[in-house]
This record gives C-alpha cells, sequence and structure tokens, in this order.
C-alpha cells in the first residue's frame, strides 16, 4: 500500500512538473525584422498576393458534393 502511494505521489511531480514547465518551452522568438521595401509607397496588396479566391470555390464545391452525397445516402437508406 505504501508502495503504492509513493509511486503516485511520484507520478503527480513529474506530471506536475511537465504541466508547468512546458508553457516555458512554448514561448515563441522574437519576431523576424520586416523585409526590406516594407512601408515603401507602392500601393502593394496585402497578403502578398495570394489567390484566395479560387482555393474557397473549390472548398465550398466539395462541401456541398460531400453533403449532397451524405443526404442522398440518408434518403437511399430509409
Amino acid at each position: 500500500m505504501k508502495k503504492n502511494i509513493i509511486r503516485t505521489t511520484a507520478l503527480l511531480i513529474v506530471m506536475m512538473g511537465f504541466i508547468f514547465v512546458t508553457p516555458t518551452f512554448a514561448q515563441g522568438g522574437d519576431p523576424p525584422p520586416p523585409p526590406a521595401d516594407h512601408g515603401s509607397q507602392q500601393n502593394e496588396v496585402p497578403g502578398g498576393g495570394v489567390p484566395v479566391g479560387s482555393g474557397m470555390i473549390i472548398l465550398i464545391s466539395l462541401g456541398t458534393a460531400y453533403g449532397l452525397k451524405k443526404a442522398r445516402d440518408i434518403r437511399n437508406k430509409d
């Protein structure tokens, strides 16, 4: 009985140590410096000009197709 209490206490101490020490290691470093052309007078697109619209269309169409398939499967099951 005493052996189990000692093991449980030791395990609890180790787990609490991980819980309190892990956030310290999870902290990020300093942010990188801004690029050389930062703050220039040019009219730049935010985000570097990444085309988000076509990706959104693909995700919405795939989600719609999946939802229609699930609805058809439920209808055919009954």
